[in-house]
């Protein structure tokens, strides 16, 4: 069986103290662990593109990093992969700021990963590609003469065709991901919405066995909702609290507790979430001094105009209804623009009363799992999550609501607070079925399991048996 190469944007390497610890890091070392192999990726540093690969070597697990010129930062990484693919993905073609130098450097920058990873490559190895920041680089590859079985996996939702067709290089984007042998989605919704948009474009074949044909590539679809790791969660809401923090849940339970944490984005519909809780206080009076709502949303992406607006809006909006509401001895908003420990976050999901998780528009959400797998099975709270998380797929014992409509979510929160024990307890038990049977090591499994039997020839679509075209549009 041969290596795994795992490539992404940003890797965690087991001596970067900044690197993520969140479900990607964890589900690809995971995987590494179980055959050995290499994880590729930018180090987060801008310095010299040509210089020599930062490695680091653990046991059977080799990391190599590379730096971004400044130039290369911008374009590649600001300007296109997030400035871009990123709002538009996320249904916010308002926010796509497309610029064709952007989109040249976004390619050069594949072009070159392609050629940096080229050499460390061996014939067995089977490659792992993650995210929308990658999208052309099984193409690069394919250009280079590899013949190595290469999967894709997105991690953010993948727009209906209207969205993704808006976006001036969609074409060759579309034709490009059709490289890969193996595509996953969070979603069902999200793999049809590719399948479409590439139907609308091109003849594209689908066989009896699920495999499907564009552009004269073969190419595999299918479903991989990611997950996380319940019990290692369990087990670190469940330790001791730190003395600050014990202070502070005395101070809490006088009150019940809305919690909500994600870093600060437009897609996580965070005005909307403000609007929602004022529409609470109105509505329901019998809440004052009762409730308190806490929201931390450290800053992210600071240097994106988008993003500089929703932190001052959201500030002025929590100063508002603090003073509207707010009276001696209670301040009923809390608004946190700061980054907390990620072990820290989940001892306080578990004395939360209720996780409002709703984004207008997200791939998965894993905090919403997150804070399900850190209450407490004999006395849970309450997960309100919206509708346009791909976690709601799976979620669907919690409250699912409409974000953008503030009575659903207002209606939602009354009832989250007011909801008996035996119900908690009920809707928590059946969520956890949920995550404990679809967890990270399930994913990297079913997705890496696909893609070796590809290798083998076990899924190898037999061309011409039982196809059938989906019809271009007109």
């Amino acid at each position: 069986m041969g290596r795994l190469v795992v490539v992404s944007n940003r890797i965690s390497a087991p001596d970067d103290k900044k690197a993520s610890a969140g479900g990607l890091a964890v589900g690809v070392l995971g995987a590494l662990e179980a055959t050995g192999g290499l994880w590729f990726g930018w180090s987060g540093e801008t310095g010299d593109p040509d210089g020599p690969l930062h490695t680091v070597r653990r046991g059977n697990i080799h990391w190599a990093s590379f730096d971004l010129s400044e130039e290369d930062h911008q374009q590649y990484y600001c300007q296109f992969s997030n400035a871009v693919l990123w709002p538009a993905f996320h249904y916010r073609l308002d926010l796509v700021k497309y610029d064709r130098q952007a989109w040249e450097g976004y390619a050069r920058v594949n072009s070159r990963l392609a050629d940096k990873l080229l050499p460390l490559i061996e014939p067995d190895d089977i490659l792992w590609i993650h995210d929308y920041h990658l999208l052309p680089f099984a193409s690069e590859l394919r250009k280079r003469g590899v013949r190595n079985r290469i999967g894709f996996f997105l991690h953010i939702p993948f727009p209906a065709p209207d969205i993704f067709t808006a976006l001036p290089p969609y074409a060759r984007l579309l034709e490009q991901m059709c490289d890969y042998d193996l595509l996953g989605f969070q979603t069902g919704g999200d793999r049809q919405s590719f399948l479409d948009t590439l139907s609308a474009e091109t003849l594209l074949y689908t066989t009896a066995s699920g495999s499907h044909q564009a552009y004269g590539k073969v190419f595999h679809t299918d479903v991989y909702p990611i997950g996380i790791s319940p019990a290692e969660i369990a087990r670190q809401a469940a330790g001791p609290l730190p003395p600050k923090l014990a202070q502070l849940r005395a101070e809490l339970a006088r009150v019940q507790n809305i919690f909500s944490v994600e870093r600060l984005d437009y897609s996580k519909g965070l005005p909307e979430r403000f609007a929602a809780f004022e529409h609470l206080l109105a509505r329901y009076p019998e809440h004052h001094g009762r409730i308190r709502y806490t929201q931390i949303a450290p800053t992210s992406r600071g240097e994106v105009q988008a993003y500089q607006d929703i932190r001052h809006q959201l500030e002025t909006e929590a100063g508002r209804i603090n003073g509207k509401y707010g009276q001696l001895g209670w301040t009923p908003l809390y608004y946190l623009n700061q980054h907390f420990d990620r072990k820290l976050l989940m001892k306080v999901f578990r004395y939360a009363d209720v996780g409002l998780v709703t984004p207008l528009r997200d791939g998965m959400n894993l905090v919403a799992k997150e804070y399900l797998a850190a209450q407490d099975p004999a006395n849970p709270g309450v997960l309100i999550l919206s509708r346009f998380a791909g976690a709601a797929q799976e979620l669907t014992s919690a409250l699912l609501v409409n974000p953008y409509d503030r009575d659903d979510m207002a209606s939602a929160l009354h009832q989250a607070l007011s909801m008996p024990l035996a119900e908690r307890i009920a809707r928590h038990s059946e969520a956890m079925a949920v995550l404990t049977r679809n967890d990270i090591d399930h994913w990297q499994q079913r997705f890496i399991g696909d893609l070796r039997r590809l290798e083998s020839g076990a899924l190898k679509p037999e061309m011409g048996s039982k196809v059938a075209p989906f019809p271009r549009r007109a």
